[in-house]
């Protein structure tokens, strides 16, 4: 182990996650609620991908974007969790440096991805509630396959930059890595050159890309809220705001725990590192986890059609039982 942490390489041929440094001991119970986390994540959003599917009343603008968002969350948990929880139980801390690479782009690419589709069911909730009679004008299915298109193609441009520019780099300090994922800036810090170029680039893309999401998600509510605002009667502002709440809720879930991160890491530098991987840890499983729960229990339209599926399958089950008897 001591030779592959000092040996001098241009690409190395693996790294070393030591998963959360300090509380290897406890690798075993931290692991109990990431499992739990990341069961319930793939249990909610594949639910919300079957009901969606199943369901024609919900083949719309902002269940397709809803769609999108099940997707990413299954793909950015799954891109970490495997490995993590391998560490975690079986102490299968190497990962091969492609494989590195490959885990870290699906990370920040999916995690970029997911802003713009928070930017996109803004930008259907802006519609419905300021333009309601244009809706279905506006957001036909070709413009919603244009927004889909315009978010995924976003995420890979603006992403595929990282992995190309650790490749370039060479690896001479060491190859361990303090934390149990591979991340853009924790694989730069390896690096014994000059990796100012990917460190400005990262901040171009946090702060550019997914910063400009934010601006332009405030905007539109701004918008919404004045919308719902001018509305005459109490219930009515009321059953319009009701429409958005799920959506507010699933944008705050997903940058205020970032910017909380972001603001512990690099203000608060006495902090524990076990600390700083630990809320990076629930700040990637946190959203996928909640928001299959939040469009569950506060959109009437998933809610009834998943009470509608268990009582069709008790029923059933009741006339398999009286038949059999």
């Amino acid at each position: 182990m001591s030779d592959s942490n000092t040996t001098h390489f241009t690409n190395p041929s693996t790294f070393i996650l030591l998963g959360i440094p300090g509380l290897e001991a406890a690798h075993v119970w931290i692991s109990i609620p990431f499992c739990a986390m990341y069961v319930i994540a793939i249990l909610g959003n594949f639910t919300i991908l079957f009901i969606v599917k199943t369901e024609p009343s919900l083949h719309g603008p902002m269940y397709y974007f809803l769609c999108m968002l099940a997707v990413s969350d299954l793909v950015l948990s799954t891109s970490i969790l495997p490995k993590m929880l391998s560490n975690f139980w079986f102490n299968s801390r190497e990962i091969d440096f492609s494989a590195c690479l490959i885990q870290l782009y699906f990370l920040h690419c999916f995690s970029v991805m997911e802003s713009g589709i928070f930017v996109a069911m803004a930008l259907d909730r802006y519609v419905a509630i300021c333009h309601p009679l244009r809706h279905s004008t506006i957001l036909t299915n070709p413009v919603v396959t244009k927004i889909a298109l315009i978010v995924v193609l976003r995420s890979d441009i603006f992403i595929l930059p990282y992995p190309f520019l650790l490749r370039q780099w060479p690896y001479c300090r060491t190859n361990i890595i303090p934390q149990p994922y591979c991340a853009h800036m924790a694989v730069a810090k390896l690096a014994c050159a000059n990796t100012h170029v990917s460190s400005y680039y990262g901040l171009f893309v946090q702060f550019c890309v997914m910063g400009l999401d934010v601006i332009f998600i405030v905007i539109s509510y701004t918008l919404v809220l004045r919308a719902i605002f001018s509305l005459p009667t109490k219930d009515a502002r009321l059953k319009t705001f009701g429409t958005c709440i799920s959506h507010l809720c699933a944008t705050l879930v997903f940058y205020i725990p970032g910017l909380f991160f972001s603001l512990t890491y690099r203000f608060y530098q006495h902090v524990p590192l076990h600390f700083h991987v630990l809320i990076a840890n629930v700040y990637l499983l946190m959203p996928p986890m909640l928001n299959p729960i939040i469009y569950g229990v506060r959109t009437k339209q998933i809610r009834d059609r998943l009470l509608r599926l268990f009582t069709h399958n008790r029923t059933s089950q009741g006339s398999l039982h009286t038949l059999n008897s």
